[in-house]
């Protein structure tokens, strides 16, 4: 096969991948990750679930697929995260409740024992506890001005961040995710416009 094609070819399957992966968050955000099935996401893509099984060969690989998507559209490098920017994160999740109500339903499912994204959510919260401490720590020293370490303060910020979007998930209309976000930072001490 002519490299040109070859190179065609795969371009159409990387975008089919992606297209499934997309159709796949739709689904998990509906359903869940047990309620979701990949027939209904091949359906969603105009394929039989055979076809789908040729891109992905189980449901597991297209949850981490699916987790690892949401993970490259959020990706900063530690060393750029500062609290205030944090603000922006929260306003940019806001744009986006398909994929936050995706990530909270896998989320609260991945709890249970034996779910095949507990693993992945267990790493991602020591990972995001670690970069957090090492964002309050950039900004306030050893002691933040309520006295806590940066230590005792990540877990905390992160309860906030993710306990909002489930409120909000739950009444858009009643809960300002971002507004009360900077009310939070502004008890960390942050000035915040």
């Amino acid at each position: 096969m002519p490299y040109g094609d070859v190179m065609n070819a795969r371009v159409r399957s990387e975008e089919r991948r992606a297209e499934i992966v997309g159709a796949a968050l739709e689904v998990i955000a509906e359903r869940g990750y047990r309620g979701a099935s990949l027939a209904a996401v091949a359906e969603r893509v105009g394929l039989t679930q055979q076809g789908l099984l040729h891109y992905f060969p189980t449901k597991e690989a297209l949850l981490v697929a699916v987790l690892q998507e949401r993970d490259r559209w959020d990706a900063v490098p530690d060393s750029q995260w500062r609290v205030d920017l944090l603000a922006s994160l929260v306003e940019y999740n806001a744009m986006r409740p398909a994929i936050i109500q995706t990530f909270s339903a896998l989320l609260g499912e991945s709890v249970t024992e034996g779910h095949p994204a507990r693993a992945y959510f267990t790493e991602r919260y020591a990972r995001v506890r670690a970069s957090m401490t090492s964002v309050l720590r950039t900004a306030y020293g050893d002691r933040l001005p309520n006295g806590l370490t940066p230590e005792r303060t990540a877990p905390l910020l992160v309860a906030v961040m993710d306990g909002l979007q489930y409120q909000w998930l739950l009444d858009p209309e009643s809960v300002d995710m971002p507004g009360t976000f900077r009310d939070f930072l502004r008890l960390l001490g942050e000035p915040v416009d």
